[in-house]
């Protein structure tokens, strides 16, 4: 038995029999993680309520044959109260959380810029100090920009020309000249691929500044690169649209 200790933010939750459940998280040292928390579903349970998602927990794991196992917990930071008493919030937030399952393929491969991005993302939520929208949105483009899928906002994706660029070409990687532009574009306004660079880059006081329509626009862009790029669909957007 390989004893091990380390943080983590609960991604999801999965029932396991009668009492256990199945954790899967997003941890400092390791990555993504899968273990089981034993008879975390009894009422009695000692850490049970503490692995619930969004909440930023020190848990000490020993290694199995399929699953690592839990075996102790303390929290050190539950962000799920603020988040889940607003929907907008709450939306925003499980997308963050299915995106960081998602685009971490690979268990325990180490991940620190991830866990620091999803930590300061959650939050930014909690706090409530800016459009929870935006900072989904910042948190995709930063957590794509990490996993080496930065869209390119001043210069031709395709062949680098730093002239000024209208078109936006999810498949090609941002911003597209009009040499290399393909058949499926969207013309964003210079507005939003202003916004999307704000977000790219923490510049809050230009991104709180923008216009509702240019954050609509810059919304739908990153949901679609998003999800080009992960080639999975990312469920939780679908509800963040209609929030």
């Amino acid at each position: 038995m390989s004893l091990y200790r380390d943080e983590g933010v609960v991604l999801r939750t999965q029932k396991l029999g009668e009492a256990d459940r199945i954790v899967t998280l997003l941890t400092r040292r390791n990555g993504l993680v899968r273990a089981v928390g034993k008879g975390v579903r009894r009422t009695k349970s000692r850490f049970g309520a503490r692995l619930e998602p969004f909440s930023h927990v020190d848990a000490q794991l020993y290694t199995g044959r399929t699953l690592d196992v839990i075996t102790q917990t303390e929290t050190v930071r539950s962000y799920g109260e603020p988040i889940v008493a607003d929907y907008a919030r709450y939306t925003a937030a499980t997308a963050m959380l299915e995106t960081a399952q998602k685009i971490l393929v690979v268990e325990k491969d180490p991940a620190l810029r991830q866990f620091l991005l999803l930590i300061g993302a959650l939050r930014t939520l909690g706090e409530n100090s800016h459009d929870s929208r935006m900072v989904l949105d910042a948190y995709l483009l930063r957590s794509l920009a990490v996993a080496g899928y930065a869209p390119a906002l001043h210069e031709c994706a395709s062949c680098g020309a730093r002239a000024e660029q209208h078109a936006f070409a999810v498949q090609t990687g941002g911003m597209v000249c009009s040499v290399c532009r393909p058949s499926a574009v969207t013309y964003p306004a210079p507005e939003t691929v202003r916004l999307m660079s704000a977000l790219l880059s923490g510049d809050w006081p230009e991104a709180d500044a923008s216009a509702e329509r240019h954050r609509d626009e810059c919304s739908g862009i990153v949901a679609a690169y998003l999800q080009w790029h992960l080639e999975n669909g990312i469920r939780s957007l679908r509800l963040v649209e209609r929030s």
